[in-house]
C-alpha cells in the first residue's frame, strides 16, 4: 500500500512539474521588431554602448537568454518558423550555445554563440526580421 502512495504522490508531483513549466511557458509572447528596437535602445542607454553586454541585455529581455543555459533554441526557432528549418536552427543555436559556453564571462559567451550562429542563413534571417520595423512606419 505505501508503494502505491508514493507511486501515486510521484506521478502528482511530475503532472504539477509539467503544469507550471507549460504555464511559464505560455507567458513567453514572440517579440516583434518594434518589440526588439525597443529594447535594445534601452539596453544600449543600460550598458554604454558595449556591443556584448548590449546583446545579451536584449536577449534575456526578449526572453531569448538565461544566464544558467544560455539561448532558447526553441523560442529562437518559434520566431523563425515561417523558414520551415526549425530543427535544423535549432541544432545550430545549440551546436553555438555549448561551443561558446563561458558562465565566467557572460557577455562574451552571448556574444560570441550569436555570432557564431548568425554567420551563415540565420544571419540573413535576423537581418530580414529587424528591417520588418522599416516596413511598418
Amino acid at each position: 500500500m505505501n508503494h502505491l502512495r508514493l507511486e501515486i504522490i510521484c506521478w502528482s508531483c511530475l503532472l504539477i512539474a509539467m503544469a507550471v513549466s507549460t504555464e511559464a511557458a505560455s507567458v513567453w509572447k514572440l517579440p516583434t521588431a518594434q518589440m526588439v528596437y525597443e529594447d535594445l535602445e534601452k539596453c544600449r542607454q543600460e550598458s554604454l554602448e558595449e556591443d556584448a553586454h548590449t546583446l545579451r541585455c536584449l536577449v534575456k529581455k526578449i526572453g531569448l537568454w538565461t544566464d544558467e543555459s544560455g539561448y532558447n533554441a526553441r523560442r529562437i526557432a518559434k520566431i523563425f518558423a515561417a523558414h520551415n528549418q526549425m530543427e535544423e536552427l535549432m541544432l545550430v543555436v545549440e551546436h553555438c550555445n555549448q561551443k561558446e559556453q563561458d558562465t565566467s564571462h557572460l557577455d562574451d559567451w552571448a556574444f560570441l554563440a550569436y555570432r557564431c550562429a548568425t554567420s551563415g542563413q540565420f544571419g540573413h534571417w535576423v537581418k530580414d526580421f529587424m528591417s520588418q520595423k522599416e516596413v511598418e512606419r
